[in-house]
């Protein structure tokens, strides 16, 4: 079936796969690197790096081995949870400690890949929707920092922001209501390039970045310094790595439907390693954690074209483009406000795969309320102030600074103390590969 495409349909096909998980891709360093105090040749850099290691990752998983990559057509990209945990990280303890947490929690899930089965039960959807939504609305602030600008700046809060910022999110919501598949895909991408485009009429779009930027550069690794390692960093980024996991075992059940393949427990656990071992080579490029992009496996129920040649097409134009500077340097045009619009869509949308988790959870349980309650209070409390725990010794405090690991523990400790833990969740993989364990 591959012979039946030649050259030219695999890079259209291969492109239309890289145009459908772009806007997630570029977005995340968009989003990051300024947070993280980048300027913006370093931002353009990181941009470059993650579209070149989302292409290594593909890879991995798509060609594999004997023991990592499932071997599917799976396109790898950033996984989008770990945006808040790598600003608090970044703030916190310093740029060099985000990738430290990224290379040890990758270490971490290829370990916990061959005792998936084990660790499920300990991460009910109870559990998952309430990291998922702690994490969503963690980066809210951010989004409205964006649109409202500087404290110090002539634009603070002006209605020219508020107009840019309502525009990008009524486009975005329009793209979703009177178009379907492909268009619908990239609505967030399309809102941002017609949001820059009508910021440019306005006058208030740079391109001297772009003329600035050259056209070929060489990767470089360990680029921002070599990684440190903290404890709380490495443990909010397993805890990403782990919700991530979950996530992308479902992923993969979900598309062995659509290719008509039936996986087996250790289709999994490679598909898994291959996930840890693109996070300890986003560390060491210095850009993210990456896992399963599934809006690529409704691409691939829509169009029909199921062959793993069209994913590695995809990822050489992955590559190739982390190679061009001046691609980056076209996403460090887009505007704060618009960005800030999107960024309200997409965090919203977070927050929203949160209560779609916790849709399956019986709520008439007085305990499950309570394991989403306390665990979303003490995670956004720890966000919102911080300082709570400014005078409790520097050996506990560092388990408790960052909000999504008060509230991601919280929430698996909650659930143990109320709930125990649930045996029917915990079959064993290798044995019964059809489980529904996501």
């Amino acid at each position: 079936m591959d012979k039946q495409l030649g050259f030219w349909k695999l890079g259209t096909f291969g492109l239309q796969h890289v145009l459908a998980m772009y806007g997630g891709a570029v977005v995340v360093p968009l989003i990051v690197g300024p947070a993280i105090g980048l300027n913006e040749a370093e931002v353009a850099y990181l941009i470059s790096i993650d579209l070149f290691t989302c292409g290594l990752a593909t890879f991995l998983q798509v060609l594999g081995n004997k023991y990592f990559g499932i071997r599917m057509p799976i396109i790898m990209g950033v996984a989008f949870q770990a945006v808040g945990p790598m600003i608090a990280i970044g703030t916190m303890q310093g740029v060099p400690a985000i990738f430290g947490a990224i290379i040890a929690s990758g270490a971490i899930v290829i370990f916990l890949a061959q005792f998936m089965n084990r660790i499920i039960p300990f991460f009910p959807p109870v559990v998952t929707g309430t990291v998922v939504i702690i994490i969503g609305t963690s980066l809210i602030g951010a989004a409205m920092g964006n649109i409202t600008g500087q404290p110090d700046s002539a634009d603070y809060g002006s209605l020219t922001n508020l107009l840019l910022a309502g525009l990008t999110l009524i486009i975005i919501v329009l793209l979703n209501r009177f178009f379907q598949g492909f268009m619908r895909a990239i609505s967030v991408l399309a809102s941002l390039v017609i949001g820059t485009i009508i910021a440019a009429f306005m006058g208030l779009v740079d391109f001297s970045t772009v003329g600035e930027a050259s056209w070929f550069h060489m990767v470089t690794p360990f680029r921002f310094g070599m990684p440190e390692f903290h404890l709380s960093a490495i443990l909010s980024m397993t805890l990403v790595g782990i919700v991530s996991m979950i996530e992308a075992t479902g992923v993969y059940f979900a598309l062995a439907e659509v290719i008509d393949k039936k996986l087996t427990g250790n289709d999994i656990k490679k598909g898994l390693r291959a996930e840890g071992l693109a996070q300890i080579i986003g560390g060491i490029f210095q850009a993210f954690p990456y896992t399963t992009f599934s809006q690529n496996v409704g691409l691939i129920a829509l169009t029909g074209v199921k062959q793993r040649r069209v994913i590695v097409a995809s990822g050489c134009i992955l590559v190739i483009l982390g190679l061009l500077p001046k691609v980056a340097a076209m996403t460090l045009i887009i505007p704060d406000p618009v960005l800030g619009g999107a960024m309200i869509a997409m965090f919203g949308m977070v927050m929203a795969s949160g209560i779609r988790q916790l849709s399956v959870v019986d709520f008439r349980r007085t305990e499950n309320q309570l394991v989403v309650a306390l665990s979303v209070g003490l995670g956004l409390g720890v966000s919102i102030a911080p300082e709570v725990f400014a005078n409790v010794p520097q050996s506990i405090r560092i388990l408790f600074e960052n909000g999504i690991v008060t509230g991601g523990f919280a929430a698996v400790a909650l659930n143990l103390i109320l709930n125990g833990v649930s045996k029917g969740n915990g079959r064993d993989i290798a044995t019964d590969p059809q489980s529904e364990i996501a």
